[in-house]
């Protein structure tokens, strides 16, 4: 990506804006401008505005063609304004993405935390971590893109990003996995970290292609309940509920 080649000239870096700090910081958790500067209200109101017409941006098409003179003219303020804030296109994106995953991790890790992993219940928490993954998805699917092209070429910011996404909810499901397997009191062979990875690239993979496989005429409510399943019988090792138990919850599944 590349910003626009007009804008950045001396201007880049400069304190131009008067958003950038022209009033008392407000509580920014630690938000800087890119010259350094801590922005007041206004400078984050114009920061967040940029960030907001950035992501619109990313879900009209590829980011690569996203322009810095783009953001500005849709956030209504100039490109010399935008550098106040981000050294490029690609900071603005990354930017959006750490949000994201700060958020999301959080929807993602609450089903294993706080759902059943006993009896009949287990089931559901399996069903709801699904769900989880699907709707996440779904609702970042623009961001969610970009950190799958930028981490398969090795774009170490991105990566890291999507790392943090995945990483505690790995755990969080390998903390599962072990309690399972020491309470069934049968030695296991496989490893708790490596199995709940496997699973955690089944649920990102599944959720990422999902409207790949409708094209093919297998539906988002069947591609849940087979995750549903899969996550089920590896976590607590038992058969899964049969259709209609109390443990099946495929009538209130979404049919999207």
């Amino acid at each position: 990506m590349t910003g626009s080649g007009a804008a950045t000239g001396s201007r880049r870096g400069t304190s131009s804006n008067p958003d950038a700090a022209s009033e008392a910081p407000a509580d920014d958790g630690g938000l800087r401008a890119a010259d350094g500067r801590v922005p007041g209200r206004r400078g984050l109101a114009t920061r967040q505005r940029l960030l907001d017409c950035t992501g619109v941006l990313l879900g009209r098409g590829s980011y690569r063609d996203i322009k810095v003179v783009d953001i500005a003219r849709d956030a209504q303020t100039s490109p010399a304004t935008f550098y106040q804030y981000f050294a490029d296109v690609e900071s603005a994106i990354l930017a959006l993405a750490e949000e994201m995953a700060a958020g999301g991790t959080e929807q993602l890790c609450g089903p294993v935390r706080t759902g059943s992993w006993t009896g009949a219940g287990a089931f559901a928490t399996a069903d709801e971590i699904s769900g989880a993954f699907i709707a996440f998805w779904d609702e970042n699917w623009p961001l969610m893109r970009v950190l799958e092209l930028t981490s398969e070429e090795g774009d170490q910011r991105f990566r890291a990003v999507r790392t943090r996404l995945l990483n505690e909810f790995t755990r969080a499901l390998a903390d599962v996995i072990t309690t399972r397997q020491a309470a069934s009191r049968r030695p296991s062979a496989v490893d708790p970290m490596a199995t709940a990875g496997v699973l955690v690239s089944m649920l990102a993979h599944v959720a990422a292609h999902r409207y790949g496989f409708e094209f093919y005429g297998i539906r988002t409510a069947e591609l849940r309940n087979s995750m549903a399943h899969i996550v089920y019988t590896t976590v607590t090792g038992q058969r899964p509920p049969a259709a209609g138990s109390d443990g099946d919850l495929s009538a209130a599944r979404p049919t999207r």
